[in-house]
């Protein structure tokens, strides 16, 4: 099983940064994708980033050109670093091991138990 810790949320205001971070450990060697997800009250889980294991990365649509993606496998962590920040952004952020899409929902073994991230306006 992996275990996965994210940190770096907080409150920010509409057009500034935040980098998140995700330390990951336990049975990492099996991990082929680590990816980024937020959910806001009410909606469902959203995709943010993701980045396999040999570093091709994606993003959800609402995010491109804003956040990136990217991971320290010497820290075994993988970091999220937003910008230009909109009130839209905000959201309960987590990070997933090796998520899939099915049902109309993401699932994975191991989620982390997420940090929260508020853009005001």
């Amino acid at each position: 099983q992996v275990q996965l810790v994210e940190s770096g949320g907080g409150l920010v205001q509409t057009g500034g940064s935040l980098r998140l971070s995700c330390a990951y450990s336990g049975n990492i060697r099996g991990i082929n994708v680590l990816g980024w997800f937020r959910q806001a009250p009410g909606q469902q889980s959203e995709l943010v980033a993701t980045i396999r294991a040999g570093g091709s990365v994606d993003y959800g649509d609402s995010v491109k050109g804003r956040f990136t993606i990217s991971k320290d496998n010497a820290k075994n962590t993988v970091y999220l670093q937003m910008s230009s920040l909109k009130p839209e952004d905000t959201a309960d952020y987590y990070c997933a091991a090796d998520p899939v899409f099915f049902g109309s929902t993401w699932h994975s073994a191991s989620w982390g138990q997420g940090t929260q991230v508020t853009v005001s306006s």
